[in-house]
């Protein structure tokens, strides 16, 4: 057994007064409420950019300035949970995103909305990262895969079945309801969580310095910068921009001087000296790695339903909504697996499925049936389940149980960062492949070129027997213009796929930085 791990296995274990899985519900009422409202406000963008008389790029920030603030309080929710009480706090965050939630609801312009958002992502960013560590620390270690399973659940699913929710409520009330519907469910949790959840004892008796004032700046800084840089990238030609390349240079300088300040503090806001812990930060590069894959993944293919197969939006929702069956049937045994070790061939094996699904979608032409994308969504889904829970088991295995709440805070960062570096990654290279393929299939469209001229009599002869010989020409031409855009941007999206593709094999090449751990005699997974 290795160093690392024993201090976890030496450390008697704390059990709680109640039923573990009491407290896996109310848990993760909360942290599937924050993490269903990360997706389902995608989905309403444009009808709150019409209601409240804004602009598409001025509602963007309805989710930028969500994402900030929740990034933030990520990895400082550890050293907040220690200061009031873990589960004074918790129930604090719950308190503050429910009431934003309504307010966010209730906003009567664009100003007011944003500033709600970030009262929401503030109190919804801790609730990731505490659920998972009471989930790790009230089930014994020989159950923690069971554990993780249940929090799969929420952090997997939530994000699959928000677009379609969000469409659905959308369409058919309003888009004030994809946050009014937060209202019960937050009201629930607290309850919940008051009844049955309780502080094991490190909390109560650890001793916190002075707040870390500097690094709780710098964080704030660089996390910002760096998701504005993420979001407006593409609109501003990224470095081409003045603007960004100042955003950038404050972003690494900021990081570099948090990270000497997280390091050098007696008492950091975010204790970064247990990356010494191999597996944790191979775990941490991992997830980083895997996020965006998957972000920038279930992000495509409703883009590529609506762009180019004319999918509503709630059609869209309902061809990926599948994905979930899949993780569910995943979940359903793999935290079986996960108890009798052998971490890394889950691992290995729900990336190769992942990967396979990738490939699968790269085959897809314009012409595919609904019933033809289900099943590559389901296997997606069971990917996923093989990994997500093993990782996350893997990555903190090792770990003392007063390390939990500071590890699932940066590991959870980690895992967000990751999915806005996919999905700015994607809105890039999907505009860019677009205009390559759209430069090299243009210089085929030529006057010269039988297959173009017969096209193009066809559509004309068509088109005269409602128009003039000059106008059938001209709305042919635009006809073909308009395919010759089209077959672009599918290219496109075939080439990101093969991209995510290699991605997954890059993820399984860094599986190897684990080491390997023996088992507990208790049976913990390893």
């Amino acid at each position: 057994m290795s160093a690392a791990a024993a201090p976890a296995a030496a450390e008697p274990h704390w059990r709680p007064r109640v039923n573990p899985w009491l407290i896996a519900v109310s848990v993760m009422l909360a942290t599937f409420m924050e993490v269903l409202d990360t997706s389902i406000a995608t989905v309403a963008l444009p009808h709150i950019a019409g209601n409240l008389g804004a602009s598409n790029d001025e509602a963007t920030w309805v989710l930028t300035s969500y994402l900030v603030s929740n990034a933030i309080v990520l990895p400082t929710s550890a050293w907040f949970a220690r200061y009031f009480g873990r589960k004074r706090f918790l129930i604090g965050c719950i308190i503050v995103f429910t009431a934003s939630s309504f307010l966010c609801g209730a906003a009567a312009s664009l100003g007011l909305l944003i500033l709600a958002r970030v009262l929401q992502g503030a109190g919804g960013g801790a609730l990731q990262p505490l659920a998972q560590a009471i989930l790790l620390e009230s089930f014994p270690p020989a159950r923690r895969g069971v554990a993780m399973a249940a929090y799969g659940v929420g952090v997997i699913v939530a994000p699959i079945i928000g677009p379609t929710l969000g469409g659905w409520l959308t369409d058919s009330y309003s888009w004030r309801w994809a946050f009014y519907i937060n209202l019960p469910v937050g009201l629930l949790a607290i309850c919940l969580i008051f009844l049955f959840v309780d502080d094991p004892p490190y909390i109560k008796s650890t001793k916190l310095g002075r707040f870390d004032a500097l690094g709780f700046g710098l964080l704030t800084l660089w996390l910002a910068t760096l998701q504005i840089i993420l979001d407006r990238g593409q609109e501003a030609d990224w470095f081409g921009a003045v603007w960004l390349r100042w955003s950038a240079g404050i972003c690494v300088v900021s990081f570099v001087w948090f990270v000497i300040q997280e390091l050098r503090a007696p008492f950091p806001i975010v204790n970064l000296r247990i990356l010494k812990n191999r597996n944790f930060a191979a775990g941490c590069g991992v997830f980083l790695m895997f996020g965006a894959v998957v972000y920038a993944l279930i992000t495509m293919l409703p883009l590529f339903l609506q762009s180019l197969m004319g999918y509503t939006a709630l059609d869209a929702g309902l061809t990926v909504s599948p994905r979930g069956l899949g993780v569910l049937l995943a979940l359903a045994f793999v935290g079986v697996l996960v108890q009798k070790g052998h971490l890394r061939l889950l691992l290995v094996f729900g990336f190769t499925v992942l990967g396979v699904t990738c490939f699968l979608l790269s085959r897809l032409t314009l012409q595919v049936a609904m019933s033809s994308i289900v099943p590559a969504n389901v296997l997606m889904g069971f990917g996923l389940g093989f990994i997500f829970v093993p990782l996350t088991t893997l990555n903190v295995g090792t770990l003392r149980n007063d390390q939990m709440g500071n590890a699932t805070g940066i590991q959870n960062l980690m895992r967000n960062v990751g999915g806005s570096v996919g999905i700015a990654w994607l809105s890039t290279m999907l505009a860019r492949y677009a205009q390559a393929h759209q430069v090299y299939m243009a210089g085929r469209v030529s006057t010269l070129d039988p297959a173009y001229q017969a096209r193009l009599g066809a559509l004309a002869k068509a088109f005269a027997a409602n128009f003039s010989p000059a106008e059938a020409l001209h709305k042919a031409q635009a006809v073909i213009y308009n395919t010759l855009l089209q077959q672009a941007d599918f290219w496109a999206y075939v080439d990101l796929f093969y991209k995510l593709m290699w991605g997954c094999a890059l993820c399984l090449l860094a599986l190897t930085l684990f080491e390997k751990v023996k088992p507990a005699r208790s049976g913990a997974p390893h």
